[in-house]
């Protein structure tokens, strides 16, 4: 079984992604919405996170988890990975090799707060093409809206249309948050038709791919089941409007914490 870790609903779109690109794998979906918004914590809090979430994580026998939060990794990338006994998929790693595979010349990252002080996209784009222009741009105030489920709403319109009033010529944008794919209807009205838009879920869920076919992973059901620590009649709802599927039902994480 696989978990995915997230602040909250942007987790989503990793999470179709890998389905979409064949991941039957068993997913426990990890929500960690008792602490959202992470962009705006400082980086021993985000570190401090990590470290207990992947410490409950490893109790649910998981055999690797799948990043769905840019600013973990972002912090990760400064700081070290918890030590764990499963495999991480680095979202940023992964997104820079998708970017710098697209051959983009200039790229806006979109990102929480505390992604964009980090630098990590810039470095890890960098890292692999050193002539690659890249720009970062924090967006603090579209998680909050995805979290309230505001997405589609007048108030998201104006927040995007914001953010992208703010962009200098590129080549694309990076969604540097995976709460931002939430709002690409939004993004893709605001923004240039010459701009690209780049979800690096999709070069996360490739990575995964990749990882099970060579039998690194084990293949499972396609189960999917979703933990949140935070509000779980809000969790539910939200993620049965953005998936489409009025029957899921999730589990608050301190149910399974009091069974382990």
């Amino acid at each position: 079984m696989l978990a995915l870790y997230d602040s909250g609903l942007g987790g989503l779109t990793v999470l179709a992604a890998l389905r979409a690109a064949g991941v039957g794998a068993d997913i426990l979906y990890f929500a960690d919405q008792a602490h959202v918004p992470y962009g705006d914590r400082s980086d021993a809090d985000l570190a401090a996170l990590l470290a207990e979430n992947f410490a409950f994580l490893a109790g649910q026998r998981i055999e690797g988890v799948v990043m769905a939060c840019n600013t973990s990794c972002a912090v990760a990338a400064r700081h070290g990975w918890p030590d764990v006994p499963f495999a991480i998929f680095d979202l940023i790693e992964n997104a820079a090799r998708g970017v710098v595979a697209a051959g983009y010349a200039r790229v806006a990252v979109v990102a929480t707060a505390a992604t964009v002080r980090s630098g990590a996209y810039a470095a890890a784009i960098r890292a692999r093409a050193p002539e690659t222009d890249v720009i970062e741009i924090a967006a603090p105030a579209l998680v909050p809206l995805v979290e309230r489920g505001d997405a589609g709403s007048l108030e998201a319109e104006n927040a995007v249309r914001a953010v992208v009033d703010t962009l200098p010529p590129v080549d694309a944008i990076v969604y540097g948050c995976t709460h931002y794919p939430l709002l690409d209807r939004e993004f893709a009205a605001a923004l240039p038709h010459r701009i690209e838009r780049f979800d690096p879920a999709v070069a996360q869920a490739a990575a995964v791919r990749a990882a099970l076919v060579a039998g690194d992973l084990a293949p499972g059901s396609g189960k999917t089941r979703y933990l949140t620590n935070g509000d779980l009649t809000l969790f539910e709802r939200n993620i049965r409007r953005f998936t489409g599927d009025p029957t899921v039902v999730a589990t608050h994480a301190a149910v399974l914490s009091a069974n382990a």
